[in-house]
Formats: structure tokens, C-alpha cells, sequence
């Protein structure tokens, strides 16, 4: 690896203008993967707490399918950033797609065999597609400048939404077609994601060269050789902005994750047809992600902390409009879903612009991983929860606690900055 590095960024290390050109090509094949990834992950949202509620008899443990390809996706997202800090972003994230891909033919199989414990164990491994979903948004931003991270971040998810928004709505077709080859209705959308994570895996394995995360880590070695005095300050700085980050996109992954995964139950208990459930959660998704061009050009422009503030604004208002929407009200549902979907896509940009910003290329795809256990584990407990705290109380109960807790990430974070440096300011703004 060694020779392949430095062979490689010596053409780059003293071209600012292959630099340049590296990182859009860079972002055009990361956008390419996420159509392909953004699909891939969708069935597991859509579907897969009408399966588990079908296998089970019981929508106690609805919740359950999201918590475990949630908690999948947590070990997954420590292995993918591993394999990329160590081999790089393409050999981490092409692994982490097929893994998933492999999941996603498990629970087909788990369907057709009626298996729960069998679905249980797949969702796990399909949890590694939905990490590495995540985690491909940080290969964008390896050659990007501070005022670009966010913006970078921005593209990778943007790209995501078009897969995304397709999955759901995709869910007759794709359950007839199952039905047509003799696989229960709700498994059909499971095999497009099969399907679509296989694809980004392949098609990130054989483009992503040469390697954005290699050519950084050469280009940074050069030009911090002679700042090793200037390190001290700055690892109290970036420790600050992972913190912050980290703290920002646990809060609101774990408020997004309760919310949408009881929604599709709560409105099958009103009457609404898959169809309709699907287009809900297509336009929730759509929301997650189709903003993010503009999110992005707002975090870099007024800052990481203001973004996310407004993402625990938004949250909140998701969780009242939810709480006080009529179930068998298809409108108000989707305004719910949507901010939902808005206010998690505030969050996630400004806590990853954080975490890029806060960290060294030597050791950045290692904590971005971390981190993304973190959130992945934090969505597992909203999912997990969710279904339980539905039972126990109602689906309105829910949506409200969601939002209170999401105002909860303004004063941590207001007091999280507070009496920082100036310079830390700077950076983290």
C-alpha cells in the first residue's frame, strides 16, 4: 500500500489543479453509487416492520427490524471506517455494499422459509448497506476544502435521494413480481435492494481510483512535515468538534429513527394501503436527503452550530404536527414525515461538516467510523423503543416525546461551544 500511495499522490501532492479535478471525479462516482445505495436502503424503511409485524403476529416488536439493521449497521460502520482508514475509502465502502447486498438476500430467504430467527440475523448483515450508505458521504469531502465540506457532504446525499425515493414507491412492483416467483409480497422490495447494493459495491471497487482518502492522507502527510508544533492546540479543537458532531447527528438519528419506523404501522391501524405508506415514506426519505444541496451551501455559509439548532427546531415541529395529525390523514402524515425527514438532514450536515472538519486525514475515516456507531447504535434504541413505547402508550405519544427530546439538542449544544476560544469559534463555525 505504501508504494501504491506514494506512486500515486506524487502527481497530486504539488498540483492544486489535479487536486481539483480528483475531487469532482470523486463526487461524480460517489453520486453514481449513492442512486444505487439510496435504493438499496429504502426496503429495509419501507417494508421492514410490516414483515417482522406479518412473521410475528404482533406489532409489539415492530420496531425491532429497524433496531437490528440499525445495530447492523453500527458494527458495520466500525469495520467500513477500519477497511477505509487502513485500504481506503473504495475497498471499505465496496465491502460494506456487498455485505449488505448479502443481507438483503437473507431476509428474502427468511420470508420464504417463514424463518424470524433467520430474518433477524440477515437484517444485521443488511444493517452493513445502510452504514456504508452513510459512510460513502464522507469520501466526497477527503479532497474538499473547509469551505467546501459542506457543500461536498451535500452532493454525496443529494444523489442518495433519487434510489431513495424510487425504492418506496416501487414496493408494488417490486411485491408483485416477488408474488409472481413464489416470495411473500413484502419481501419483494428487499430484492431490489439486494440488487442495488450489490451494484454500488462493484461499481465503487472499480472506479473509485485512485482512492480520495490515499491521495489526502499523501497530500496532508507533505504539508503538515514541518507544523508538528501547531498540533496540541488543534487536537483540543477537533476533540471539541467531534464531540459537538458526534452529539448533533446522535440526537437526531435517534428522534428520526422513532418516528418513521412506527409510522407505516400506525397508518396500516388507519387504513391506508401499502401503496399509500410507501409514497408517505418516499417523500420522507426524499426529505432526508433532496434538501441537502441547499443545507449544505446554509452550513457552509452560516455555520455548523446555527444548522443545527435549526435541526432541533424542525424535529420538534415534526413530533407536534405527528402527535396532533388525524392518522387517516394522508396530507397532514406527510407534512409530519417530511420535517421529520428535513430536520434529520439539518443535523446530519452540520455533525459531519464537524466531524471533517475535526479531524486529521491519518486518522479521519477511523473516528468518522466510530462515530457512526454511535448514531447507528443510537438509531437502534429509537427503533427498538419505538415499537414499545406505542404499545404502552400510542403512536401520538410517541411523535411528542420525539420532539421535546430533539429541543433538547439546542441548549447541549449552545452550552457544548460555550466559552470555547476564539479560534475554536472559527473552526467549528
Amino acid at each position: 500500500m505504501v508504494g501504491e500511495k506514494n506512486k500515486l499522490a506524487q502527481g497530486y501532492i504539488d498540483n492544486p489543479e489535479k487536486q481539483k479535478q480528483l475531487y469532482k471525479r470523486t463526487l461524480i462516482i460517489v453520486v453514481i453509487s449513492q442512486m444505487f445505495g439510496g435504493a438499496g436502503l429504502a426496503a429495509g424503511i419501507t417494508v421492514g416492520a410490516l414483515l417482522a409485524e406479518q412473521m410475528l403476529g404482533t406489532d409489539a416488536f415492530a420496531g425491532l427490524p429497524a433496531a437490528l439493521f440499525t445495530l447492523g449497521s453500527a458494527g458495520s460502520a466500525l469495520i467500513v471506517g477500519r477497511l477505509s482508514n487502513r485500504f481506503g475509502r473504495r475497498m471499505g465502502l465496496a465491502t460494506g455494499f456487498i455485505t449488505g447486498g448479502i443481507g438483503a438476500i437473507g431476509v428474502v430467504l427468511a420470508a420464504v422459509l417463514n424463518n424470524v430467527i433467520l430474518l433477524f440475523a440477515a437484517l444485521l448483515i443488511y444493517g452493513a448497506g445502510t452504514a456504508t450508505n452513510l459512510q460513502a458521504r464522507y469520501a466526497g469531502t477527503d479532497l474538499a476544502t473547509n469551505k467546501q465540506r459542506g457543500t461536498a457532504v451535500s452532493i454525496a446525499m443529494v444523489s442518495t435521494t433519487f434510489g431513495a425515493v424510487a425504492g418506496p414507491n416501487l414496493v408494488d412492483v417490486m411485491g408483485n413480481f416477488a408474488r409472481s416467483i413464489g416470495v411473500p409480497e413484502l419481501a419483494g422490495p428487499f430484492i431490489l435492494s439486494a440488487t442495488a447494493f450489490i451494484l454500488a459495491g462493484i461499481f465503487l471497487f472499480i472506479f473509485l481510483r485512485p482512492d480520495p482518502f490515499i491521495i489526502a492522507l499523501e497530500i496532508n502527510t507533505n504539508k503538515h512535515h514541518n507544523e508538528q508544533g501547531a498540533r496540541p492546540q488543534k487536537n483540543l479543537i477537533y476533540k471539541k468538534g467531534i464531540i459537538v458532531g458526534a452529539i448533533i447527528m446522535v440526537l437526531s438519528q435517534i428522534v428520526m429513527i422513532a418516528i418513521m419506523t412506527m409510522t407505516p404501522i400506525h397508518m396500516g391501524d388507519h387504513g391506508h394501503s401499502l401503496r399509500a405508506i410507501g409514497l408517505v415514506i418516499g417523500f420522507h426519505v426524499g426529505a432526508m436527503y433532496f434538501p441537502s444541496l441547499i443545507t449544505g451551501v446554509l452550513v457552509d455559509k452560516f455555520g455548523r452550530i446555527a444548522m443545527a439548532i435549526a435541526s432541533g427546531a424542525t424535529l420538534l415541529l415534526a413530533g407536534i404536527v405527528a402527535a396532533i395529525a388525524p392518522g387517516s390523514s394522508l396530507f397532514f402524515m406527510t407534512v409530519a414525515l417530511i420535517l421529520l425527514g428535513l430536520g434529520w438532514n439539518f443535523g446530519l450536515i452540520s455533525g459531519t461538516a464537524l466531524i471533517v472538519d475535526s479531524t486529521e486525514p491519518e486518522t479521519r475515516a477511523k473516528t468518522q467510523g466510530t462515530v457512526d456507531v454511535f448514531i447507528a447504535l443510537a438509531g437502534a434504541s429509537g427503533g427498538a423503543m419505538s415499537g414499545m413505547v406505542v404499545a404502552g402508550s400510542s403512536y401520538e405519544m410517541l411523535s411528542l416525546a420525539g420532539g421535546v427530546l430533539s429541543l433538547v439538542l439546542i441548549p447541549i449544544v449552545i452550552w457544548t461551544i460555550k466559552g470555547k476560544s476564539n479560534s475554536s469559534e472559527n473552526n467549528m463555525k
